[in-house]
């Protein structure tokens, strides 16, 4: 869609993506706090319902942009919109006990894994009949969930539970205050910061890297993403339900820290198509570790704080999509030019790296406080 409505060529293209994605980043920066707050005032409910409405409106929009600056409009109103990724992670803590939060908050992955194996694989086949396609497919299917959600979805946020509104509350920098009243949080916090990072290399560039290192078409680029999906809805839905109980949550963390560690070189150094499948199974094992690191984070939250947590989160996590799409394509870009150093999966190797110093701190942090990190096991 950049290339044909903006006229560039791919290296290009994968500039203007980038910015799109942390124009994105930013508005949920600023509005997380304010879904989230204005969750735990009014209950989850209605702010997903409201959320999921624009969504459809937004997809319609994007469909129809004219112009790169209306695919920036249409990403300013999506941001705002997909901000409501806080309220969905209240709702799971509203839902769940301090021993299945992190198990729950999988169920997250395995929702977004899900969408993985069936959104890249039809957006794939319809853009085949023009790029606009599956943006109208995907409104369509917001403006049903608003349907669902209308009629189905309960509320998870009890009226006595509920706390009153306050903009100073909800405003990132506001809303980060809360992360000061439980400083142990912070190593948490920071471990995720790098990894979200991380995982720009794969939201960001996977599309560019694969067609410039395998010269992989749309199709192809859908199928190797809806694998992806099948194997995180497993790992998450499925796996870290033993995982967790078994190893415990830090060994869980390290375990998966160390797999996406492994994954991500292993991306960064693979010789042909047939191999980036093959090690898409060490890369999605390391799923076990963030919902896990979420779930630790929530069980020092009280439940009527839970949505400014969550905003908090959501804020720092979308701090990470500011940067992270504008450091995975510069790098793309810098390295897939072959009159220089040519190693087009340097974005990879980047997210290897950021994944091993989040291993680091978690070692730091649970040997600084061995007692603060609770730990269920069977």
């Amino acid at each position: 869609m950049i290339q044909t409505i903006g006229g560039l060529d791919l290296d290009d293209a994968a500039i203007i993506g980038g910015f799109l994605g942390s124009t994105y980043a930013l508005m949920q920066f600023f509005f997380s706090p304010i879904l989230g707050n204005l969750s735990d005032r009014f209950g989850r409910r209605p702010i997903l319902l409201i959320s999921l409405f624009g969504l459809g409106l937004d997809y319609l929009f994007t469909a129809f942009a004219p112009t790169i600056f209306w695919l920036f409009i249409a990403r300013i109103i999506s941001g705002i919109c997909g901000a409501s990724f806080s309220t969905a992670s209240a709702y799971m803590a509203d839902i769940s006990t301090p021993e299945t939060r992190g198990m729950n908050f999988g169920l997250i992955g395995v929702a977004f894994g899900l969408g993985f194996i069936i959104g890249p694989v039809i957006g794939g086949v319809l853009g085949e009949y023009g790029y606009a396609v599956p943006f109208i497919a995907a409104a369509i299917l917001s403006l049903i969930n608003v349907v669902y959600g209308y009629f189905i979805l309960p509320e998870s946020l009890p009226a006595e539970n509920r706390r009153t509104f306050e903009w100073k509350r909800a405003n990132p920098l506001g809303s980060l205050k809360l992360l000061n009243k439980f400083p142990l949080i912070w190593s948490l916090v920071i471990a995720l910061f790098l990894l979200y990072i991380s995982a720009h290399a794969n939201q960001s560039t996977w599309t560019f890297i694969t067609k410039e290192k395998f010269a992989w078409n749309e199709s192809m680029i859908g199928y190797s993403l809806g694998v992806i999906g099948i194997m995180i809805a497993l790992v998450q839905g499925l796996l870290i339900r033993w995982a967790v109980p078994f190893l415990g949550e830090k060994k869980a963390v390290f375990i998966g820290l160390m797999f996406y560690t492994l994954g991500y070189l292993l991306f960064a150094l693979a010789p042909s198509g047939f191999y980036m499948f093959l090690f898409i199974v060490p890369f999605v094992l390391g799923g076990i570790a963030t919902p896990t690191i979420q779930g630790m984070i929530a069980n020092f939250v009280p439940n009527n704080q839970q949505g400014e947590l969550q905003g908090a989160l959501t804020s720092v996590i979308s701090i990470t999509s500011i940067v992270g799409p504008f450091i995975m394509t510069q790098l793309f870009k810098l390295f897939a030019d072959d009159r220089g150093i040519y190693f087009p999966g340097s974005p990879f190797l980047a997210a290897a790296i950021l994944s091993f110093v989040s291993l680091l701190i978690m070692i730091f942090a649970f040997r600084k406080h061995p007692n603060s990190y609770q730990s269920t096991k069977l």
